[in-house]
């Protein structure tokens, strides 16, 4: 029998391991500033070394779990990829922006500095262009997705991530006054997609004409379980090393990241979900439409924030509430979207 594939011990309690490496990280940034001082020297490119490892650790096993065979199924059934690419790609980037800029620069004003709103702006941007490819597999899952229908989606998601992503976060972080260096965005899609992404697909066509799809599947795969979780945690330690400073200097600021991006997190669903009712889609394809732009593919975003902006920065904060908050918020639209099964056709 297939080993369970809901949510695992880790994922569940993710925003609680968060914490932990919150309080651990500032621990180590203000007891032992040796430890960031001298991982601060292992750097290339503005991109640190150890933490592009970690995100390695993080974003290579999700790679592995893309099938671009599927590709060829969408024809069939093209409502659903429509709804997931439309709401990924043309309203979420935008509304993102829209709520993060009228939170930092209007409604918090008083509250966030105009240069650390700047700051902000650009690390909601880079999670508002980066639409989930790792997590939505848990999510339809819990959701009795389509587990086939569910590879399309973030297979065609991960093509448009290729070319879409660096000039979406260019002309939003434009609009909101952050230069942002195109050669230095480009590496960093190409350091964190495009290789890992490679490589992915290079070890799974590999493996299975060695072994099969079943062995892949229940025994290859799952050698990485624990490898993504744990190189965010250590991830997030470092990269709350070097932020301990500011989280303490103002602990309001990651509450006032957060409202925007659970509000943002909030809306998505409804607009993909909601489109698919309209257009009468079965649950099991709905659902997963609804959680692909809900949440975030955030190794990417903290990926590209902390290459961008540098590991100190506001941007990489705000990227990490992201983390801190996209588990509780998701596992409440997953139970809203459970419950509401009966409003679509079996």
């Amino acid at each position: 029998m297939e080993k369970k594939q809901g949510i695992g011990f880790f994922e569940r309690y993710l925003t609680l391991w968060v914490t932990l490496c919150i309080i651990a990280g500032i621990a180590v940034g203000q007891w032992l500033p040796a430890i960031p001082q001298t991982l601060s020297k292992f750097e290339y490119a503005n991109v640190s070394i150890p933490v592009a490892i970690l995100i390695w650790l993080m974003i290579y096993p999700m790679m592995l779990k893309v099938d671009f065979q599927s590709v060829k199924n969408v024809s069939k059934r093209p409502k659903g990829i429509i709804v997931t690419c439309v709401t990924n790609w043309l309203i979420k980037p935008f509304t993102m922006f829209g709520i993060a800029y009228l939170f930092f620069y209007a409604i918090f004003k008083v509250f966030i500095p105009e240069d650390l709103a700047k700051e902000y702006l650009a690390g909601t941007v880079l999670l508002g262009a980066a639409p989930c490819t790792a997590m939505v597999f848990v999510w339809s899952h819990l959701t009795k997705g389509d587990a086939a229908y569910t590879l399309v989606q973030v297979a065609v998601n991960d093509l448009i991530i290729l070319v879409a992503f660096a000039p979406i976060v260019a002309l939003l972080l434009g609009v909101g006054g952050v230069t942002i260096p195109w050669d230095t965005l480009f590496l960093s899609v190409l350091l964190f997609v495009v290789i890992p992404l490679s490589a992915g697909v290079i070890t799974r066509t590999w493996v299975i004409r060695r072994k099969g799809i079943e062995y892949f599947n229940h025994v290859f795969i799952r050698k990485f379980d624990n490898y993504t979780v744990g190189g965010l945690l250590l991830t997030l330690i470092i990269l709350f090393s070097f932020q301990g400073e500011t989280i303490l200097n103002t602990p309001l600021h990651i509450l006032l990241i957060a409202v925007p991006l659970v509000l943002q997190t909030i809306l998505i669903f409804f607009v993909a979900y909601g489109w698919a009712k309209w257009w009468k889609l079965p649950h099991n394809v709905a659902a997963p439409a609804g959680t692909i732009g809900a949440s975030n593919f955030f190794e990417l975003a903290v990926a590209v924030a902390i290459s961008l902006f540098g590991l100190q920065s506001g941007t990489a904060l705000a990227t990490v509430v992201g983390v801190l908050v996209e588990v509780p918020v998701m596992l409440t639209l997953v139970r809203m979207a459970n419950k509401t099964q009966k409003w679509f056709p079996e």
